[in-house]
């Protein structure tokens, strides 16, 4: 352990043993308002001597070199060694001091420290996945090496018997005539294990089939990777999910109004907030081992876009879509662990177009970053607040703290940094500094970013509009720095309260 590992640990346990003590000696005034300043040298004397037993015992190892039970064994012989001692040394003391008061100490710092212990072993587990990084190999031009054929009809029939096994007879029919059921150049997988997988060679189908639900596999980005792989280029992969919008209406219907909100809720807490959080992230995958999961539209194109495709289509099939991608590219570089927690922070242009990261709060669903050409190419493109018409990546409460500028407090962040200013333009992502002229992202980039933008006054409608908004402020701005931003806080305040304006 390290020289600050030491310190922090000795600071803790000192910690401790003033609440334990401090918890003792009121109960002992309150019982019978017996002389009590006798007991801190006592307390002090016990505190020394547990953290000289604790080094003996090697209760500060490394907790990554420690397992649990080592480190509960040597806490609990340190506190065993320790009322040892007061039922030996403090019935022949002349000082008058209980035992019965030392050892109530003693166990509350043992109650204290198992906290302590649990905590930091937990923090260790939670945080330490087992899961390695995955390498991406970068390749060549693949082309596909399997000639075209058509299959012979006992292999269609087996391939008939396995998507049955697992959907109905529509399904089938309708993959057979989308995904070329029928050609030799097609994969069909019914594995939820990503081994069989990798028994695939490389670049020998055109097509790869997989009809293992996305919501029962463990490790999604890592068996997308490896489909990448082995498809050649321009390859076509074909998967299927059963989205969180038919969770959420089935049991709404199943229930009465009222109670089926609040089942919902703790059905959403279980399988949608718990797997995304840092500290309950892996126990959750443990436990569960990724079967059932909730997963939205958004996050399933959003990780087929993170490991390198791009979507074609989507078909609807009862409960389940069937989502029709090609290979486009390699993937992203994968993580070892990708948590999406309420705080995010986003990349954004600032002055002299460094790019600096912004913290808000999460309104979209998770790996909606990825999929924001799709989203704006599908509904005509992006409005002049940087989102499309009809967002679908955003959630229910994205939708809530979009309306009341909720979202955006965490910028404060930014603002106590130095990163922002109170009044300005406000920071851009690359997607729309790259719609803005040249001239003007010259301009707006000569001066920071601001927490209160300007288009609050305004409320421009078209992104001319906002062109000319922004240059008029930028243009004042420059010849009056102080003055411009003054009136401009006090009219953007205005324009709020009196409810002119809204959140972008």
């Amino acid at each position: 352990m390290t020289r600050e590992g030491w310190y922090r640990r000795i600071i803790v346990d000192l910690l401790v043993w003033v609440i334990a003590a401090l918890l003792c000696m009121l109960w002992r005034w309150v019982a019978d308002k017996s002389e009590i300043v006798n007991y801190w040298l006592l307390f002090g004397a016990l505190a020394v001597l547990w953290i000289f037993f604790g080094w003996l015992l090697q209760l500060y190892r490394p907790y990554k070199n420690t397992h649990l039970w080592q480190s509960m064994l040597s806490l609990i012989t340190d506190a065993g060694i320790l009322i040892g001692l007061c039922w030996w040394l403090l019935p022949q003391s002349h000082f008058g001091l209980s035992p019965r008061v030392a050892e109530w100490t003693i166990l509350i710092v043992g109650a204290l420290e198992t906290l302590v212990v649990i905590a930091e072993h937990y923090w260790k587990y939670a945080t330490n996945m087992t899961v390695p990084v995955m390498q991406i190999e970068q390749r060549e031009n693949a082309y596909v090496e399997r000639a075209d054929e058509k299959r012979r009809l006992a292999s269609i029939n087996s391939i008939h018997q396995s998507v049955l096994s697992v959907t109905t007879e529509a399904d089938y029919y309708m993959l057979r005539k989308r995904a070329r059921l029928d050609s030799t150049q097609t994969k069909v997988i019914c594995d939820r294990t990503t081994f069989s997988l990798l028994q695939i060679p490389d670049y020998q189908y055109l097509t790869i089939v997989d009809m293992t639900l996305l919501n029962d596999m463990r490790g999604i980005n890592k068996r997308l990777c490896v489909i990448n792989q082995k498809l050649p280029d321009d390859g076509r992969y074909v998967c299927c999910y059963r989205p969180q919008e038919y969770i959420k209406s089935k049991i709404l219907s199943r229930y009465p109004k009222g109670l089926n909100w609040l089942i919902y809720s703790f059905y959403f807490l279980r399988k949608r907030v718990i797997p995304r959080l840092l500290l309950t992230s892996r126990l959750y995958y443990d436990v569960t081992n990724g079967r059932k999961r909730m997963l939205s539209k958004t996050e399933v194109l959003g990780r087929l876009y993170f490991c390198g495709f791009e979507v074609d289509e989507i078909v609807p099939m009862g409960h389940i879509e069937y989502v029709f991608a090609h290979r486009k590219s390699q993937p992203y570089p994968q993580e070892q662990i990708k948590v999406y927690g309420p705080l995010i922070k986003l990349p954004r242009i600032c002055k002299d177009k460094e790019i600096k990261y912004f913290y808000k709060m999460r309104t979209m669903h998770p790996y909606a970053e990825y999929i924001q050409n799709y989203v704006f190419d599908a509904r005509g493109g992006m409005d002049i607040a940087d989102k499309s018409n009809d967002d679908w990546r955003i959630t229910s409460w994205g939708k809530f703290l979009r309306k009341y500028w909720l979202d955006e407090i965490p910028m404060l962040i930014n603002w106590f940094k130095g990163d922002i200013k109170l009044v300005g333009v406000r920071p851009l992502s690359r997607a729309m500094f790259d719609t803005y002229p040249e001239w003007l992202q010259d301009k707006r980039t000569q001066t920071k970013p601001g927490l209160i933008p300007p288009f609050y006054i305004d409320h421009p409608d078209t992104f001319d509009e906002l062109f000319a908004s922004e240059d008029a402020y930028l243009t004042e701005y420059l010849q009056h720095p102080v003055r411009t931003d003054i009136r401009y806080f006090f009219k953007t305040t205005y324009a709020i309260l009196t409810h002119k304006t809204h959140s972008a």
